[in-house]
């Protein structure tokens, strides 16, 4: 008969390899949590690859304006154009950027389709939004609510502070006769949950935004005030085009995902969060996420 060894039910199998989430992983999940918390709706974020229409033209930014430049954003080369737009909510855009309306004289140029059409990888998220709030004035208003976390591209200068890419918190309500000072309560609320109850506006300009806001915090830590995130109530300019009621007001604010990820984890070069030279084992052992909330 086969003889067997004892099994020894006491003795410890091998150490189990899974897959580890990065800090930037985490922090983004904490976002999200809390947006959903809030009774936000999560947009699609998946299309890196944007049309200078829905990316520029239709916030009411000028062609002309230096973020359109090659040397802040990339252009593709293939495919190079987008031929296919809402024809209809094209000419009004155009119409906009050349004479205005809705209480502005808009910018008096020769507004041209073929800058509109240049493809390109997306500055912001806030072309998502745009692309949202179009579809929500051709399905029928109804108050809103929308966030959205992503990748997004610049032609920046690396170094310890600045990525070429890098990722965007954007969030947004749609609603009738909303003001600034709902902006300020929602922000409020929001950064407590982020743990940065105290909070201080300034006054700044976002060509699609106005009245615009920088958004300032209290670091405990530094001892000072440090600049969070922007802010601001879209344009008639950049809504009205869209179809959405004269008495609809779109309040938005901004953020990246990087630095308070470096200050919760205390980087100071964002090149050994993100970056080919990251060292694997800071993934493996860096520490749970907790955000005040």
């Amino acid at each position: 008969a086969q003889e067997f060894k004892e099994y020894n039910f006491k003795a410890l199998g091998t150490e189990l390899r899974g897959g580890h989430l990065h800090p930037l992983l985490k922090v983004r999940s904490q976002f999200r949590k809390i947006f959903l918390e809030m009774g936000f709706e999560e947009m699609p974020t998946n299309n890196y690859v944007e049309s200078s229409f829905w990316n520029f033209d239709a916030l009411f930014q000028p062609q002309q304006h230096p973020a359109r430049d090659a040397h802040d954003t990339f252009f593709l080369t293939h495919p190079a154009k987008c031929t296919t737009f809402p024809e209809e909510y094209l000419e009004q855009v155009r119409y906009t950027h050349e004479n205005g309306g809705f209480g502005s004289f808009g910018y008096g140029y020769n507004w041209k389709r073929s800058e509109a059409e240049k493809n390109l990888l997306r500055t912001h998220t806030t072309a998502v939004s745009s692309r949202m709030l179009y579809k929500l004035a051709q399905e029928g208003f109804r108050p809103a609510k929308y966030f959205s976390i992503d990748r997004v591209f610049r032609n920046e200068a690396v170094d310890r502070t600045h990525l070429a890419e890098f990722h965007q918190v954007e969030g947004l309500i749609c609603d009738r006769g909303l003001s600034l000072a709902d902006l300020i309560g929602v922000l409020q609320n929001f950064f407590a949950r982020l743990g940065l109850p105290k909070l201080r506006f300034k006054p700044a300009y976002n060509p699609y935004t106005e009245p615009s806001m920088e958004i300032f915090s209290y670091h405990e830590a530094l001892g000072k005030w440090v600049e969070v995130g922007n802010s601001g109530m879209f344009r008639p300019e950049m809504l009205r085009p869209m179809g959405l009621p004269e008495d609809c007001s779109v309040i938005a604010w901004g953020l990246g995902v990087e630095r308070p990820t470096m200050i919760l984890y205390e980087y100071d070069n964002i090149r050994d969060l993100f970056s080919h030279k990251v060292n694997l084992s800071m993934i493996k052992e860096n520490p749970i996420c907790r955000i005040n909330m």
